[in-house]
């Protein structure tokens, strides 16, 4: 299918007609008031609104989600444990069924911009492969509008019940794209163990990695080394993932110089949920030295916490605000990392950031995963978050105006 965008500005540059063939970009070029359109090519009208690339959400909680149904009190507890086991006394009294829930979150999701996801899928002795199977059948069911990666999640731990692993690998075998790991020293308690699982799987099925990392200062540290030694032995560099990991650089600066260093060697990836924490490693020292950072909403008011809205322009300006940005140039390289930078973690072939003022993914022969949206700037799209959005995936729009197509 061939596709024309006529007048649009890519990342908030210049007027430009955008042609596109068989899912990707094949011409940018000056906008022509005059210009014929052959017979057969479907038409965007831009009307001067900002082209960017579509959002890569790379850390949600699709299985979770409550989005879209009353309001409730937040029930949970201090502490991963307390919380999922408030998840797990609750998740199933919804008041509608989890497979709509998923669903309706995704379909919100694209609306809003975002055609590639990845999405944690609890695992354990409790919902066993239940919260996987309505993953994995809402991925198949946006496949047109949507690509959609999930992990089998750990939530529980891998130690604690007896039978998870299995169940893990059960999880893989009908599979999931990722394999997941969560706080190796805080929750199991024996972080070689955990981790030599969690490589192990993912070597066994050629998958990659993705750990939940929520421990603090030097433990945090800890944990990743131990990470970091086994993706080095295991020849897994470009396969692993810290999510959250958010106290690594609140240690000692050579600390925080040595990890990036070593991300960047190992080409282990960070995926940020914008979390309001002190100690995070800074943005611009990761971007310059080539460590792929994305973003992404984590839960969706769901029994974890109230927050969370399916929306990742939402969430880039909350990324800026965390981080204290105030320049353009960084809240668009936070616009960068809520796209290009998740899009790398998820494809790590695809453009990378090169520095806080690169912008690619709306140039010859980039995939046309993307997303027209009203602004004056591209740091004023992100502080005024504009609702007057048409959405792009592989070429054809899947979504306008906040509405599904």
């Amino acid at each position: 299918m061939n596709t024309l965008i006529l007048a649009a500005r890519p990342w908030g540059q210049g007027l430009s007609d955008v042609s596109i063939a068989d899912g990707k970009i094949t011409a940018v070029e000056p906008h022509d008031p005059a210009r014929s359109v052959p017979d057969g090519v479907t038409l965007i009208y831009g009307r001067g609104r900002i082209l960017l690339p579509s959002f890569s959400d790379v850390h949600v909680h699709l299985d979770s989600t409550r989005i879209g149904l009353p309001f409730r009190e937040h029930t949970g507890g201090p502490g991963v444990w307390t919380m999922m086991m408030n998840d797990r006394q609750n998740w199933r009294n919804a008041e509608v069924p989890l497979q709509d829930r998923v669903n309706d979150t995704l379909g919100r999701m694209i609306a809003r911009g975002t055609t590639r996801v990845r999405s944690y899928a609890q695992v354990d002795v409790d919902c066993r492969l239940e919260r996987f199977d309505a993953v994995a059948a809402a991925k198949e069911k946006f496949a047109g509008q949507a690509s959609v990666d999930i992990i089998a999640f750990p939530q529980a731990g891998l130690l604690l019940e007896e039978g998870t692993v299995e169940l893990m690998e059960e999880a893989l075998k009908a599979g999931a794209d990722v394999m997941g790991g969560i706080d190796p020293c805080t929750l199991d308690r024996d972080p070689a163990k955990h981790l030599d699982i969690v490589f192990g799987l993912a070597e066994k099925y050629q998958v990659p990695i993705d750990i939940h990392l929520h421990e603090p200062g030097e433990l945090g540290v800890f944990s990743t080394d131990l990470v970091l030694e086994r993706t080095r032995a295991l020849g897994m560099q470009g396969k692993v993932t810290m999510s959250h990991a958010y106290q690594l650089g609140s240690v000692n600066e050579a600390t925080t110089r040595r990890l990036i260093d070593a991300f960047a060697e190992l080409d282990v990836s960070l995926a940020s949920v914008a979390p309001s924490a002190a100690g995070q490693l800074p943005i611009p020292l990761l971007t310059e030295a080539g460590v792929r950072l994305g973003l992404g909403e984590d839960g969706q008011r769901d029994y974890w916490s109230p927050y969370g809205n399916t929306d990742m322009l939402d969430r880039t300006w909350q990324l800026a605000f965390t981080h204290g940005f105030r320049k353009d140039e960084l809240i668009e390289h936070c616009l960068a990392i809520a796209t290009i930078g998740g899009a790398s973690i998820l494809d790590p072939n695809a453009t990378r950031l090169k520095d806080t003022s690169h912008r690619p993914g709306v140039e010859l022969g980039d995939p046309a995963d993307l997303l027209l949206v009203d602004g004056e700037t591209v740091a004023s799209t992100v502080m005024d978050r504009g609702k007057d959005r048409t959405v792009i995936h592989q070429g054809k729009i899947v979504a306008d105006q906040l509405e599904l197509v």
